[in-house]
């Protein structure tokens, strides 16, 4: 695996591992060492993936697992906005590999990548504090030969789309779109130019969906992104609700959402 020249050139480093038990791990285990990044760690298997809210990341060879870390990159406030930039840099990178893809790609608030309205990506950032400074593991699962069955939202994967990309190849191509990506957000000062660009490629937006939170659903009409990238819904009485953690579906969706949910979970399965 390497990177882009030009990310490598702008100070992007890469760590390879055979098996990892989780890369985001690694990355900031990395970081209460001093590592101050940019870094790529990247592993062609990893034995405890997670996704958000602590799910099991299934994590077997053929797909591309990488976080990238980065030091201190933007006041803690603008931090959350990353999830938006990497979504852009891995619809990005798809992209750039498999070019006839992009009528069916789109971005899932708040950190998913679809194809054909199934998930093909995902992203889960960390952080902690080092040294008084933010430490931010940005992880990165592209489904490129295999995907988990029965999950709480459909998932696919490159080869189901009938393209064959290799990890090596997608994270060539990531590494120069989280780079452009990056220096277009400049720290959180472009956010208004990222939130357009994710607006472009969004899911959902001018729909009806369902929200759910913790401990409760909204439904509702998906307005768009407020100014800090929180979801604004429109609720049946017509108030406006920003929520800032969740997870979407379409309402014409929820009948199968529901009876997935209520399935006996299978030794493996994730969401």
């Amino acid at each position: 695996m390497r990177l882009d020249p030009m990310a490598a050139a702008a100070g992007f480093r890469l760590v390879v591992h055979d098996v990892l038990g989780s890369t985001n791990s690694e990355a900031l285990t990395q970081s209460r060492r001093g590592e101050k990044g940019p870094l790529w760690v990247v592993a062609r298997e990893q034995t405890a993936g997670r996704g958000r809210r602590g799910r099991e990341w299934v994590s077997a060879p053929g797909n591309l697992y990488a976080t990238l870390f980065l030091f201190d990159p933007a006041p803690a406030e603008s931090a959350p906005q990353l999830a938006f930039v990497a979504g852009l840099a891995v619809y990005d990178a798809i992209v750039d590999c498999a070019r006839d893809l992009n009528e069916g790609l789109a971005l899932k608030w708040p950190n998913d990548v679809l194809y054909a309205n199934r998930k093909l990506a995902g992203i889960l950032i960390e952080s902690e504090m080092a040294a008084g400074k933010l430490a931010i593991a940005i992880g990165i699962g592209v489904n490129c030969v295999r995907h988990p069955a029965q999950t709480s939202f459909p998932a696919t994967d490159l080869g189901e789309a009938g393209k064959k990309v290799s990890p090596e190849s997608l994270l060539y191509a990531l590494s120069h779109a989280m780079m452009r990506r990056l220096d277009q957000w400049h720290g959180g000062a472009g956010f208004a130019s990222i939130r357009i660009d994710w607006l472009t490629c969004a899911s959902g937006v001018g729909r009806e969906i369902t929200a759910r939170l913790a401990g409760r659903d909204l439904s509702g009409h998906f307005e768009g992104l407020d100014e800090a990238g929180r979801l604004v819904l429109r609720l049946a009485d017509g108030t406006l609700q920003t929520i800032t953690a969740g997870d979407i579906f379409p309402v014409v969706e929820r009948a199968t959402v529901v009876s997935l949910l209520q399935r006996p979970r299978q030794k493996g399965q994730t969401d």
